[in-house]
């Protein structure tokens, strides 16, 4: 049997499965690294359908592995299923992990007959900001020997988009440290913690005007003292930077740590910076792979564009530095929802957002085929 056909037969006989697996993660949103169920019930369904699952890889207990065929070609296919916090799944995670299943489940019934070892990888905790599961797994050597990867994120378009880029992407935690007093009686015998936040909050609004428009900073404060009347302490806030390319965010790393320098400097406070230590990489798309994916969308009646250079940021951007990578959208057609937002998480258990899981699954397997099929491409990828 022709290898698409089976495959597009394949996600058919599993289509009820799948839109049921999206809309069961959509209702039990888990936030990073604690994904139990989703982790729990992806493995099930995987598992049911005859590939070799191992749960718990690589010391994270809710990422997983699991595997069709021995072929020398390796393609891994990327599930993500952490929420947001308070918003549950307005990034549509949901349908990520739905369609990656169904990709893997798809590709493997005709994975030993082309050569090919298909795994789907199991990343949790995309949406942390530092350190997410896929930077992990990568170091901890669950990316090995694989020679291409993918997957594919919901957008709020009415379009399908391939190619485009995102931002690299660092997030930490900012800790001043001073001294409680009574700030009417005795401000003096205070170290205020809040003003080494304040002063570091306007050097960075003032830097704002020497930074490149592609550049992006936002922060929040997470802790700004206990009460009016006390000189505060302690400080809190939670910063996010966001640049063009991963050597553009370490620079802008730096320049950004010495703001929040001269705040513990001008006021005597103790800095403490948390986290922003495994950062995300900006993605780098692999043309020839996503223009195979682009066929094959639109072979499914989707509309595909070239996609736009994105603000976003995903540890995706990690593996494709090393691993021939794509990340296409598919739109779920919810403007003015955009992703992030409450009305999209409404959005990703509509008939659109269904018709896209299976979509993007199809999509997903015979991209996986073709690159099988094409001897000069998959050498490229095998030496690369």
């Amino acid at each position: 049997m022709d290898a698409k056909k089976k495959a597009q037969e394949t996600v058919h006989a599993y289509q009820q499965i799948l839109i049921d697996l999206s809309h069961r993660i959509h209702d039990h949103p888990e936030l990073g690294f604690a994904e139990e169920k989703a982790s729990r019930w992806i493995t099930e369904v995987l598992a049911d359908a005859g590939l070799q699952v191992e749960a718990g890889i690589c010391d994270l207990p809710t990422a997983f592995r699991a595997r069709a065929g021995n072929g020398a070609f390796h393609i891994a296919i990327c599930a993500e299923y952490d929420a947001l916090p308070k918003m549950g799944h307005a990034c549509g995670h949901n349908l990520m992990a739905a369609m990656a299943t169904g990709a893997g489940i798809a590709a493997a019934q005709v994975a030993d007959d082309l050569g090919l070892t298909v795994e789907i990888i199991g990343t949790p905790a995309e949406e942390v900001g530092n350190a997410g599961g896929k930077i992990l797994l990568l170091e901890r050597g669950a990316f090995e020997g694989v020679h291409a990867a993918m997957l594919v994120h919901p957008t709020p378009m009415p379009f399908d988009a391939v190619g485009g880029s995102t931002l690299a992407v660092a997030l930490f935690d900012v800790h001043y440290t001073g001294k409680a007093s009574h700030a009417g009686a005795a401000p003096e015998q205070g170290i205020n913690a809040a003003d080494a936040m304040t002063i570091a909050q306007v050097a960075i609004g003032l830097l704002r005007q020497q930074l490149p428009s592609t550049i992006r900073i936002s922060g929040i404060i997470t802790d700004g003292g206990e009460a009016a009347n006390i000189i505060p302490s302690h400080t809190s806030a939670r910063y996010n930077l966001r640049a063009p390319t991963f050597d553009e965010l370490l620079e802008l790393r730096a320049r950004v740590t010495r703001c929040f320098e001269a705040g513990a400097l001008a006021t005597g406070a103790h800095l403490e910076i948390v986290g922003g230590d495994k950062p995300y990489a900006h993605m780098v798309q692999n043309a020839a792979m996503a223009e195979l994916y682009r066929q094959n969308a639109e072979a499914l009646g989707r509309v595909v564009q070239d996609g736009p250079e994105s603000g976003a940021g995903t540890d995706m951007g990690n593996i494709s530095l090393v691993i021939p990578s794509i990340q296409p959208q598919i739109g779920i057609n919810c403007l003015p929802a955009v992703n992030h937002q409450p009305e999209f998480a409404a959005a990703c258990v509509t008939q659109e957002a269904d018709r896209a899981v299976l979509d993007g699954a199809l999509a997903m397997a015979w991209t996986t085929i073709d690159l099988a099929l094409d001897q000069t491409l998959r050498d490229q990828l095998i030496q690369q």
